[in-house]
């Protein structure tokens, strides 16, 4: 990077961050604080809902998933419209018409105390680990690639954060996300553009999508059945939905998002503008990666996209062993090209059988150069858990993109990682001020000492995620590490809200020991299981709502009551 992508870079977040300040400034009002003005607009609380979900998670690590695995990831979207049309058919009209601030507060007036507790404190469990993710993803790579401190990038980008989050507290959020969701869409277009340009010149379109085709890069649906497969149809129709359901009708970090809107209608169309976009941006930014394998079959790539990491184990006595594969990934990744021009060139001249045969060649070229990268791998971790495709992404970045565009492009990372982390922050400091501190310790206080006591909570927050992420390791693709994380937890967060809005003979007692007893078989069935995640969401929900109705059986009837008019 030079001066020109360091003052796009700067330029693009402080500008960002001191707007969103700005803007908010003098919020004293605690309702506005923690639940916002109530006047977004459909389209505001419908691009904040994809900005909060969207982190710098999804624009570093999916790209690198599509260059791995094709556009099979996609499908764990295939639940999210189902789930949106439910959560705004269903969920909406019940939180807005209780008037909540946080979801956990329906659970304290359908069941008792102890049931929204245990809803707000799987949140700040789930939701307080993710944000530590959703700060050590970008940090890791970028701190990695650029040769900056990690300590230094986590806990500056955290402090932009946490600071511009306290003074605006949820509008800011609301805000500020209008503007990191165009920088982040300005910055993947761009990338688009940019690549689509340096593919070679005699590869058409057809040849584009042949060749990604024959190398099974555009296997969107998996119609497999076998439940170990990840990402299947099934997987996504059936397990994503309770995912997407989990995610937007019960985390506060979402929740919070769509209770802003200025009415019912406004909050929905939000939830419908997420239901119609969002599998086609996923669907475009793991074609980014599609796009980029295409590239790197002509272009040669770093056998391990980790270079940082790579040049650190060469200085450490690996040197003949690590050039030795470097040479051998050399090799096949010219015989690979050759293989490739031989296919264009009896492609383009209609030759049937040389194209068949040719394609048989660049398919078995393509497996040795796969070999040499499995070596790279072990060599960098014999365990086999160190993978390099979060690094794909930001790797063409760097070796490819003008100056400028390269700025623009790391701003779009820390810009999504702002926007996620804002709101995650927001809603972590909101439900620990309503569920906890003013429900349980301090309920005769004013509304200016909650306001107080939801900023140091979310200053707290703010500091527990830098302090995970400054000792954070993961080993899984960041994308996928972060919904694996959610299936452990969401499922019983979703089987008390599913209990509460259609089980009324089912009381809090039952429902607090059916949600206990669920989340510990889930982290059982997750370490002894081999199936897709995906189904974790599924089996988890359904598990807290049978085992509900046995226990509200041996307790006997349950008199019931209806949810209170008023916020507790």
């Amino acid at each position: 990077m030079n001066a020109l992508d360091y003052a796009v870079l700067l330029g693009t977040i402080l500008g960002i961050a001191l707007y969103g300040m700005w803007l908010t400034r003098g919020r004293h009002n605690l309702d506005s604080y923690l639940r916002g003005s109530g006047d977004s607009r459909w389209f505001v609380v419908g691009l904040s809902v994809m900005a909060t979900q969207a982190s710098a998670v999804t624009f570093l690590s999916t790209p690198g998933q599509g260059f791995a695995s094709g556009l099979g990831f996609v499908q764990i979207y295939f639940g999210m419209p189902i789930a949106l049309i439910i959560i705004a058919a269903v969920f909406l009209p019940i939180y807005r018409r209780l008037n909540v601030i946080t979801a956990y507060e329906y659970l304290g007036q359908r069941f008792d105390t102890k049931t929204r507790l245990l809803g707000a404190a799987i949140f700040l469990l789930q939701r307080g680990l993710g944000a530590g993710i959703t700060i050590y993803a970008p940090a890791i790579v970028l701190s990695t690639v650029f040769g900056w401190r990690l300590d230094a990038t986590i806990i500056c980008s955290g402090l932009v954060v946490i600071a511009y989050t306290v003074a605006g507290g949820s509008d800011a959020v609301n805000v500020t996300q209008k503007y990191q969701i165009g920088v982040i869409f300005a910055g993947m277009i761009a990338a688009c553009v940019i690549l689509l340009n340096k593919l070679p010149a005699g590869l058409h379109l057809t040849d584009a999508l042949s060749l990604a085709g024959g190398m099974h890069k555009l296997e969107a649906v998996n119609f497999s059945t076998d439940p170990r497969e990840r990402y299947t149809l099934w997987s996504g129709v059936l397990g994503a939905t309770f995912l997407m359901l989990a995610y937007f009708g019960t985390d506060q970090s979402q929740v919070q998002r769509y209770l802003s809107g200025a009415s019912l209608r406004e909050s929905r169309l939000g939830l419908m503008f997420n239901a119609v976009f969002k599998i086609p941006m996923q669907f475009f930014i793991l074609s980014l990666g599609v796009l980029m394998f295409l590239f790197y079959q002509f272009e040669r790539p770093p056998v391990y996209f980790n270079t940082v990491e790579w040049k650190h184990q060469v200085e450490q006595g690996q040197t003949g062993r690590l050039q030795a594969i470097e040479t051998d990934f050399a090799t096949a990744h010219t015989q690979e090209r050759q293989e490739l021009e031989t296919w264009l060139n009896a492609r383009h001249a209609g030759d049937t059988a040389a194209e068949t045969a040719a394609r048989v060649a660049v398919s078995n070229a393509h497996d040795r150069v796969d070999a040499v990268r499995a070596r790279a791998e072990l060599a960098m971790d014999p365990k086999g858990k160190k993978h390099d495709t979060d690094y794909v992404f930001i790797t063409f970045i760097l070796d490819h993109l003008p100056h400028g565009v390269i700025g623009l492009l790391v701003a779009t990372f820390f810009a999504a990682a702002l926007s996620a982390k804002a709101a995650e922050l927001n809603a972590l400091g909101s439900t620990t001020t309503v569920d906890f501190y003013r429900h349980v310790f301090k309920r005769e206080a004013g509304d200016a000492h909650y306001l107080a006591a939801s900023k140091w909570f979310t200053v707290f927050w703010g500091m527990v995620s830098i302090s995970f992420a400054l000792s954070a390791t993961l080993a899984e693709n960041l994308i996928q590490a972060v919904n694996i994380i959610g299936s452990i937890f969401y499922p019983v967060m979703l089987g008390l809200f599913v209990v509460g809005f259609f089980l009324r003979r089912i009381g809090g007692t039952a429902v607090f020991w059916g949600a206990l007893a669920t989340q510990v078989l889930v982290i059982a069935l997750y370490f002894s299981l081999n199936i897709s995640y995906l189904w974790y969401n599924l089996l988890g929900c359904a598990a807290c709502v049978l085992l509900s109705l046995l226990i509200q059986a041996v307790l006997g009837p349950n008199p019931g009551s209806a949810p209170a008019p008023s916020r507790s």
